[in-house]
């Protein structure tokens, strides 16, 4: 199937595919790694959590598990329909307004590396507008070396391969990146924009949000909580 994706953003591969370029059968059996346990240990326990862009369910479902009440939104309603036992929110996250506060707010999968004008800001505006004022956002961001070191690749359990095969700078400081995804069985890829943040760029597009940092939840600098500023 062709994607209708938005400029910058594609995927090939097997069914169904999301603006942004993600394949929907991909996104189904994607395994799951230590996100669910860095949110549920950052979350307090029973807390309502509010997961940006929660695709298949791949967090979601880990999620519930470890007692979170969870609302999951996607633009995609073909991703929703196979989420299972949460509250499901079918909308783009940057036009998100729920009329509603959550304990915890997600914005994972490294949303906030968006490479299109404005988009970060919106996105770290919903979260700001969606969170408790004594509640918690829990933002993944990339690798510091996710645009120098390519191609570069890992092998998971099961046989997947995913391969960052190319970064190209495409001006003004955003990166063309191209991701690959292989099983025995099938191949899919998807290209997206991405814009590398420093720490100081990072904490102003939080602060222009009213967020700030809290603590750094993973040694590798890539999970972290900020809090409502002031």
């Amino acid at each position: 199937m062709t994607p209708q994706t938005r400029p910058g953003y594609g995927g090939t591969g097997p069914g169904a595919f999301t603006p942004d370029g993600c394949s929907v059968d991909l996104y189904t059996r994607l395994p799951v790694g230590e996100e669910p346990r860095i949110i549920a240990d950052a979350a307090p326990p029973g807390a309502r959590l509010l997961e940006l862009g929660c695709g298949a369910g791949r967090m979601t479902h880990p999620l519930l598990e470890r007692g979170l009440e969870v609302t999951a939104v996607d633009e995609s309603a073909e991703m929703l329909t196979h989420v299972r036992g949460a509250r499901t929110v079918h909308a783009s996250i940057e036009d998100l307004d729920l009329g509603e506060r959550f304990d915890v707010v997600t914005l994972a999968s490294f949303l906030v590396h968006s490479g299109l004008d404005g988009v970060r800001d919106r996105l770290l505006a919903t979260c700001r507008r969606h969170v408790r004022d004594d509640g918690c956002v829990l933002i993944q961001r990339e690798g510091a070396d996710y645009h120098s070191v390519v191609p570069r690749e890992r092998v998971l359990p099961g046989g997947l391969t995913i391969r960052i095969a190319a970064v190209t700078p495409v001006g003004d400081g955003v990166d063309e990146v191209r991701t690959e995804y292989v099983w025995p069985d099938a191949v899919w890829t998807q290209t997206f924009l991405s814009r590398e943040l420093t720490h100081e760029e990072f904490e102003r597009h939080l602060a222009a949000a009213g967020l700030a940092i809290d603590r750094i939840l993973t040694d590798d600098g890539i999970w972290v909580r900020a809090v409502p500023a002031g």
